[in-house]
């Protein structure tokens, strides 16, 4: 890696510790929302840098759907054991029994779209006023339009047209009783950013980012990975493959990637050479043309 890149990173870095520094001198309950994706791996790593030697002040926030791969709850788990940090975990499936949402039924079903209400009650029942983010602007266009102070009003919703001016980086968390924010301190990251950072503070991931051996089967063009809760439609088979994840969520619109990267070197040089986005491996985003916008603006993310 050559002195430019480290230098590159360097100052994403120090950005983003800037932002979340922010966050935890303007909010009272900030959270940080987590994922076991990188993107949120590296937030909470960049949180620990933040405040170090003290523990990072806030707790992670996972919305467990229930069908989540195992290895992202292990890999959980084992970081919040590690470091101490408070865990909240806001359940789907409590959400589905208490009749807050309706689940899904079908081959297409999938529980991605019930984590908004799940969000939504987590951050009321907690009372957070702030939710850090792992999002970054390379990823969709939806988020493209998004800052590192993102407001929610009182119902979670998102309003692009009603967002507050970030000139240099002063950054306004003014809010009304029962508002809050969403911070993304990884704005200005790419999906290679991400990744040389990655290599070169030698972070540990969950094996699910390097390439191996899963059962899988093809839908629509692309490679999700088989769970025994999911519903194979006629002409679908299983298969076994050497597959590794760009992104990481529900397993039922987690795409896969054929790949032989099995090195943090490895999964760089394979990101230089595709043309393929992230989010391309995304089934939930394929929903619709305005399916990522229309989540946002109901509080998704």
């Amino acid at each position: 890696m050559n002195q430019y890149t480290i230098k590159h990173l360097q100052e994403l870095e120090a950005e983003a510790i800037y932002v979340i520094r922010e966050v935890a001198a303007q909010f009272e309950r900030p959270s940080l929302l987590f994922s076991g994706g990188k993107d949120s791996i590296v937030m909470f790593y960049l949180a620990r840098k933040a405040f170090y030697p003290a523990k990072v002040p806030f707790p992670l926030v996972h919305i467990d759907t229930g069908h989540n791969f195992e290895e992202t709850i292990e890999y959980r788990d084992r970081l919040v054991a590690e470091t101490g940090v408070k865990l909240i975990v806001g359940s789907v499936q409590e959400s589905i029994e208490k009749g807050r949402v309706v689940e899904e039924t079908g081959p297409e079903a999938s529980r991605n779209m019930l984590q908004t209400v799940t969000l939504l009650d987590t951050i009321a029942e907690h009372k957070f006023d702030c939710a850090l983010g792992g999002g970054r602007r390379d990823e969709e266009k939806a988020r493209a339009k998004e800052r590192f102070f993102s407001h929610r009003d009182v119902f979670g919703q998102w309003d692009p047209k009603n967002q507050r001016p970030e000139l240099w980086n002063i950054f306004n968390g003014r809010k009304n009783l029962g508002e809050h924010f969403r911070v993304f301190p990884l704005s200005n990251w790419t999906e290679m950013d991400v990744w040389q950072y990655i290599l070169l503070e030698q972070i540990e991931m969950p094996s699910l980012y390097f390439t191996h051996r899963r059962k899988v089967f093809k839908r629509n063009g692309q490679y999700l990975a088989w769970a025994p809760f999911m519903q194979l439609k006629e002409n679908e088979k299983i298969e076994e493959l050497d597959v590794r994840c760009r992104t990481i969520g529900d397993i039922t619109c987690t795409g896969l990637t054929l790949s032989k990267a099995t090195t943090l070197e490895e999964i760089v040089q394979e990101i230089a050479a595709t043309r393929v986005t992230e989010r391309g491996s995304r089934a939930d985003d394929r929903r619709s043309e305005s399916a990522m916008e229309d989540r946002k603006r109901e509080g998704y993310f």
